[in-house]
């Protein structure tokens, strides 16, 4: 009974939760319609003029609340929907829909299997509530922003619609190679939909309503229709004229960006075949696709408009428009090997292809077709996934906008107080109720902007433009404001901060357990395991008529200078049946009686007819294991002609390789060797291969587990690459220490290179103390993980010195080690701390230790160079360590994708407004995840980040930082330009309404459109100051320097008018003045509206700041120009008045005044400008202010330095422990590992 009572509870439930703990997680509500609530609902729609119906239009769910009522999630049919961020809110109906696929039936629970159901649930009861969750046996669901959320009837509760991405065995999908039938493809398209990502272009009569309805627009129009009854016809009709052009220009841009993004992402409408249960093939619609059906992937390629895994044959992929790289990937069919495994799109990528991804070739054998199974469409796939990140992306919380709309509630209050008190004066005066109801609402015009939102995005738009004549495109604007706030920047390395191709250094050949001298030229190598090994083991493949793949097996296949011959045409090709074919090119090299090339057909017919009597010296590769990061190697089984046995040829992570080889055939000094090449920034692949049975057969060699292959290996020598830092890096890395920003390194290469590239370019310097992390998750002989500290070798570390004259007796050591040392002195030259290569050098001499360049004096630091293994122990097990090692931490090696997404996230938690720059690759989830990501692409506008550089080095970042700055700063200057023009004419119609005065209709224009538009446009066209300093622009608009600033303005503003005004009203002019004939004939609106005048363009200028973070205002020519142009104007109407101008401006006479007056109002005014200026530099930017700022305000330290200061107290980390962590317990036990020890 307890079971069925709380069945029930969950099925009574009215919210629920969607996607939780990820960043899309949602909150629903349910709701089911009123009658009578609806009616009385459009009721007061009626009654209040539509009001209500704008209102519930901003926020949805009132509309709930007005017309529906709250009801258990199972009975509704409406839904209300919340992100956590509480900024995307959406009002669903409930669909039902028809289907007879038993998975999705709503009396079958789809966890059955899983036994997530109830046992002790009585059937009867569980009958009930599953039928109560019926309507007719059609399934509930409801779809949001793409994705459909299906009622599941043992949950109870509504969740994702899963398809075979998800809790699906890779059996199953081998299994399922038949395809599926007419009525299973018709039934499973009503529930998954149309495999398409139609993105919407709307028309421009509906962009026009739903942008006019937005709140900015809604208080333009009421101000326009205040202005209409007030008279004010000129201002009125130029604001509208203004206004539509703004909403037509902004219609325009919007659809453009639909368009595009539509065109970018659409396909064209095309026939696939699609296996049809057991009858064959048939062709339909590739948009009726659908999880199940089997494809036949087009012989000569195509673009891939679903998620499938290949289960047959072999397909070469370009799959740049996801990754940015366009280095083709080998795509080969999931195995029964892999039958037990869950599929996962991300573990099985290398079986996967992807929507949007340009298959090149694929390779079958005869009649044969490549297959794959369909697992995700439409929006589903990892393409709809990248447009559904574009279409609604992540909110951005950053303090500037909250503070914006603090700011803007309080000019709200101030527009209160106003109201108030010209209430009271009007009510004093007699003032008729019409113009004291016009003059009260016209303040709210006056003291709350309808321009301030616009105004405050100029910063940005100019940022982007200058952005983009840099070869920095962004496609999130609101994230360049980011760009001015960063102070930790990591990089990946290799091809953002080194070169992105290698250069072939050598290959050092091991025998008899010895390395032997470096073979700087492959070519000249033995014909032996280890030259096979280069031309073999690699995924190179030839796409019209020229070898495509990884740019390092290119550079390894091409130093031996072989021939690579793939048999048959492009499309009929199979190559676990019909092997790839290298051989060297000279003709010389072959062994058979007739000088000629035979085809490779001819050769393998020979072959398997067993006549190995002929043949030249040929390889076939006979199957590819290809590369993945998740076991850091690849490797090929080949056959050479001539012999009656294949082989095993495998490279992959050195510390991989060795544990796969038999450690008879490791040398003794094998760490040592490694070691000397990767702390010198080397680039090492490890060899290895392994003789097979003879009597293992072709067809068993397909079927084989990879494992199995992939063990007892022989190990073959070292594969030695160069791979040099850009000549940017080390500059880039230098200014961004002395501007004070962290620079952090995440990479997928071996940690000693990584630590040698980072010491290179400066991230770590020469006297900077290293301490690389080793961790080691819990196995068999240790059940409890453990964490070791161990200090990387430094500059002038005796006990190298010591091993290295203990290891002096091996001469083939010593003439192998004194190479790298010529390679190294062959690179240095004088020109300065930095060689040609971009290294800073190190010249090295292996019996005397390393030499450190000098450098200027500085502190020591120490820096963590962590793995990434290491890294995922400590976050699974050392879980209270983790934010030392993310502070301290300086490298972080061989990390996977996800791992590096989760370091940005957990330095962003630690209070680090986080950059990242890489290329795309591996980086994309990092790149999506950093505040700022910037991708080194060729595109022009990558999905993967919201800034891409055309310009492929790390110079992108200091600019992006410098235009982020000027943007910040910018923004921050024209929302305090505003707020002083809202107060500079709030204090003067404050005046003005003391005397029920006001200024006229084309004062109110002059002042609104010709000077403060003109200074709010141009003020942010001042480019980004060229250097980066260490301080960082402010981040908030309530700090106590702005909200002194901006008070201290408004005082000598109200100051200034009143000396103005009590000045004219001395003038005997102003005494003998007789009563206006109308409201605005009056010296004080003329005298006001002049003086008011200068005070705009002074505070345009005390805001407009250069230097540290813009150029100086000189440089903003147009922007100086219209201060000239303005300042004349407003000069000229006043010192020379003219009668035509004053009549048509509704100014009294100023011409008959006497000159002496007018000239006084001109110094007062112009002293303004000096007073003005004074003030901002006094409370803003004078030393001696910010030290009283800092010592009142008190600010909270940021995480990240509280860490920080822990660790300096606690002299962490503990270097030469290892900490074991408690089989029972997080606690930590400490293991002394002394040298007694």
């Amino acid at each position: 009974m307890n079971g069925s009572a709380s069945d029930s509870a969950s099925l009574l439930q009215s919210k629920g939760v969607l996607n939780a703990g990820k960043d899309d997680e949602l909150d629903i509500t349910g709701y089911r319609r009123d009658g009578l609530k609806t009616f009385l609902f459009y009721v007061l729609a009626v009654l209040s003029l539509g009001i209500l119906l704008l209102v519930v239009y901003w926020k949805p769910e009132l509309e709930c609340q007005l017309k529906c009522k709250e009801c258990a999630l199972y009975n509704a049919d409406v839904i209300l929907v919340k992100d956590k961020f509480d900024q995307q809110i959406g009002v669903v109906d409930v669909k039902l829909i028809t289907t007879t696929e038993e998975k999705y039936d709503v009396s079958v629970s789809y966890q059955e299997a899983d036994g997530a159901g109830d046992p002790q649930t009585d059937i009867g009861d569980r009958d009930t509530l599953i039928s109560s969750s019926r309507v007719d046996g059609k399934m509930r669901c409801f779809d949001y922003q793409h994705y459909r959320y299906i009622w599941d009837t043992q949950r109870r509760a509504f969740k994702e619609l899963e398809d075979l991405s998800t809790n699906t065995t890779n059996k199953t999908i081998l299994d399922s190679s038949q395809g599926l039938t007419q009525d299973q493809r018709n039934s499973r398209l009503i529930v998954y939909g149309l495999n398409a990502i139609d993105i919407e272009v709307k028309s421009y009569w509906k962009l026009l309503i739903e942008e006019v309805l937005t709140p900015f627009y809604i208080f333009q129009i009421a101000s326009v229709v205040l202005w209409l009854f007030d008279e004010y016809y000129y201002y009125a009709g130029c604001i509208l004229v203004v206004s539509g052009g703004s909403i037509a220009l902004s219609l325009y841009e919007t659809k453009k960006q639909r368009i595009t993004l539509r065109n970018m992402m659409a396909t064209d409408d095309t026939n696939i075949l699609v296996a049809d249960g057991a009858d064959g093939f048939i062709e339909i619609p590739e948009r009726e696709l659908v999880p199940g059906d089997v494809i036949a992937v087009p012989a000569n390629g195509c673009v891939m408009t679903c998620d499938a895994v290949l289960i047959t044959g072999t397909c070469i992929v370009n799959e740049s428009m996801l990754t940015g790289e366009s280095v083709p990937v080998t795509k080969t069919p999931l195995t029964h090997q892999e039958d037990g495994e869950l599929y996962s799109p991300e573990i099985h990528k290398r079986h996967t292809l992807f929507s949007g991804t340009h298959v090149v070739q694929t390779r079958y054998y005869g009649n044969s077709k490549v297959l794959a199974v369909v697992v995700r469409t439409g929006y589903c796939t990892a393409k709809g996934e990248l447009v559904c990140a574009i279409l609604y992306p992540k909110p951005l919380d950053f303090k500037f906008y909250r503070d914006s709309v603090k700011f803007i509630l309080f000019l709200a209050v101030m527009a209160s107080l106003g109201m108030v008190y010209s209430l009271i004066m009007y009510i004093r005066n007699g003032a008729p109720v019409d113009q004291m109801i016009k003059r009260l609402l016209d303040i709210v015009t006056i003291i709350v902007p309808p321009a301030l939102p616009a105004a405050m995005t100029v910063g940005t738009v100019y940022a982007q433009s200058r952005l983009k004549k840099e070869g920095i495109f962004c496609i999130s604007p609101p994230r360049i404001n980011f760009c001015g706030r960063i102070n930790a920047f990591c990089f990946d390395k290799t091809g953002t901060l080194t070169e992105d191709g290698l250069d072939m250094w050598g290959v050092v050949p091991v025998a008899d357990k010895h390395f032997h001298e470096v073979q700087h030229d492959p070519s000249k190598l033995d014909r032996g395991a280890l030259l096979i090994c280069l031309a073999s083991c690699h995924s190179l493949t030839i796409i019209n008529g020229e070898l495509s793949g990884d740019p390092l097996d290119l550079i390894m296949f091409n130093a031996i200078k072989w021939h690579l011959e793939e048999p048959g045409q492009d499309t009929s090709k199979y190559d676990t049946i019909m092997p790839t074919v290298v051989r060297p090119y000279s003709r010389d090299t072959f062994l058979g009686e007739e000088e000629k090339l035979i085809t490779s057909d001819e050769l393998f017919e020979n072959a398997l007819a067993g006549k190995w009597d002929q043949h030249p010296f040929e390889v076939g590769i006979i199957r590819q294991f290809t590369f993945s990061s998740a076991v850091q190697r690849m490797s090929v089984i080949t056959r050479t002609i001539g012999q009656d046995h294949m082989e095993v040829y495998c490279k992959g992570a050195p510390e991989k390789i060795a544990s796969l080889c038999l450690q008879e055939t490791l040398p003794h000094n094998f760490n040592h060797i490694l070691h000397k090449y990767t702390v010198q920034g080397f680039r090492v692949i490890a060899l290895a291969y392994r003789k097979l049975d003879a009597k293992i057969t072709w067809h068993q060699v397909q079927r084989i587990a990879r494992d199995k292959m992939e063990c007892d290996l022989e190990f073959l020598g070292l594969l030695v690459m160069q791979n040099q830092l850009k000549p940017q890096t080390t500059p880039v890395i230098h200014t961004l220490q002395k501007a004070n920003i962290r620079t952090v390194m995440i990479t997928g290469d071996m940690i000693q290179t990584a630590v040698s590239v980072a010491r290179n370019c400066g991230m770590v310097r020469p006297n900077d103390k290293v301490i690389i992390v080793n961790g080691h998750p819990p196995d068999k002989e240790n059940p409890a993980a453990r964490i070791e500290w161990e200090l990387a070798e430094a500059a002038e570390d005796p006990e190298l010195v010591d091993e290295e004259e203990s290891s002096a007796n091996d001469e083939s050591e010593r003439g192998e080690l004194s190479q790298v040392g010529e390679m190294h002195r062959g690179n240095h030259d004088d020109s300065g701390p930095t060689g040609p290569s971009g290294f800073l050098c190190f010249p090295v001499d292996f019996n005397k230790g390393y030499q450190s360049i000098k450098m200027l004096e500085y502190e020591p630091r120490t820096h963590l160079a962590v793995t990434g293994r290491a890294f995922s122990v400590v976050t699974n097990h050392f879980p209270e360590l983790l934010p030392k090692v993310c502070i301290l931490g300086t490298v972080f090696a061989r990390m996977a994708p996800d791992q590096k997404c989760a370091l940005i996230e957990n330095l962003q938690e630690y209070g680090y407004i986080v950059g990242m720059c890489g290329d795309g690759a591996n980086d994309c989830e990092a790149l999506k995840a950093a505040h700022a990501g910037i991708s080194l692409s060729e595109a022009e506008a990558s999905v993967a980040a919201p800034f891409t550089s055309r310009v492929n080095n790390i110079e992108c970042v200091v600019t992006a930082m410098r235009e982020g700055r000027c943007a910040l700063v910018t923004s921050f200057g024209c929302f305090k330009y505003m707020a002083l023009y809202s107060f500079i004419q709030f204090i003067s119609v404050l005046i003005l309404y003391t005397f029920q005065t006001n200024l006229s209709d084309l004062e109110f224009l002059y002042v609104d459109l010709i000077i403060t538009t003109t200074i709010a446009v141009l003020l942010g066209n001042t480019g980004a100051y060229e250097k980066l300093v260490r301080n960082k622009p402010p981040d908030s608009l309530v700090k106590m320097s702005n909200i002194l600033s901006i008070l201290m303005q408004v005082a000598i503003t109200a100051a200034f008018q009143l000396g103005i005004l009590f000045y004219l009203m001395e003038q005997p002019f102003y005494k003998n003045d007789l009563e206006p004939l109308k409201e605005t004939d009056t010296w004080e609106s003329t005298i006001i509206f002049l003086s008011s005048s200068f005070m705009y363009i002074a505070v345009a200028i005390s805001f407009s700041k250069g230097p540290p973070f813009r150029r100086p205002i000189y440089t903003n020519v147009p922007f100086l120009i219209a201060i000239i142009i303005l300042y004349s104007l407003s000069a000229f109407m006043l010192l020379a008045p003219q009668e035509p101008i004053e009549h048509f401006m509704d100014m009294k006479p100023l011409h008959t005044i006497d000159f002496t007056f007018r000239l006084t109002i001109f110094c007062i005014s112009s002293a303004f400008l000096v007073v003005s200026g004074l003030m901002e530099w006094l409370f803003v930017d004078s030393g001696l202010m910010k030290c009283l700022y800092r010592a009142l305000e008190r600010k909270q330290k940021s995480r990240y330095k509280v860490i920080q200061d822990t660790i300096v107290a606690e002299e962490w980390p503990p270097v030469g422990q290892t900490l074991l962590a408690s089989a029972n317990s997080d606690e930590f036990a400490v293991n002394m590992n002394n040298s007694e020890h």
